[in-house]
């Protein structure tokens, strides 16, 4: 099951006030989520989210479409409230307003993944398998 990481800059020095807008995060109303046309497309398994000096980054845990998670996201109110909230805090503003501006930021905001590593694809549990 793949990782991604979303990443954005924030001003230096409010670390505890971005790290409170994270605790009081409102989850998700579902972690499953649809494609475009309605269909299942995968599910979120976890999320984390780490703060140092000027970057935020967000590891989401998923199945199935990624693509299909930035629409999902963008319909979800608590992401709008943390948008509100972070909105003060981020070096660049940018514009979460509707689903598409949403998808648009999720989309040039991810990292690109250069490994994955899991027990699954470890050497050693290949081998007794």
């Amino acid at each position: 099951m793949p990782y991604a990481a979303i990443t954005y800059r924030v001003k230096p020095g409010h670390e505890d006030e971005i790290a409170q807008i994270f605790a009081d995060f409102q989850r998700v109303d579902t972690p499953d989520f649809a494609g475009e046309g309605g269909a299942s497309a995968g599910r979120l398994l976890g999320t984390a989210v780490f703060v140092k000096d000027d970057v935020v980054v967000r590891v989401i845990h998923y199945e199935g479409d990624f693509a299909a998670i930035g629409r999902h996201m963008a319909a979800q109110q608590g992401v709008h409230s943390a948008e509100a909230r972070l909105a003060p805090f981020l070096a660049e503003p940018r514009d979460t307003s509707s689903p598409q501006a949403f998808a648009a930021y999720f989309r040039n905001a991810t990292m690109r993944r250069v490994a994955q590593l899991t027990v699954d694809t470890h050497p050693a549990e290949a081998a007794a398998s």
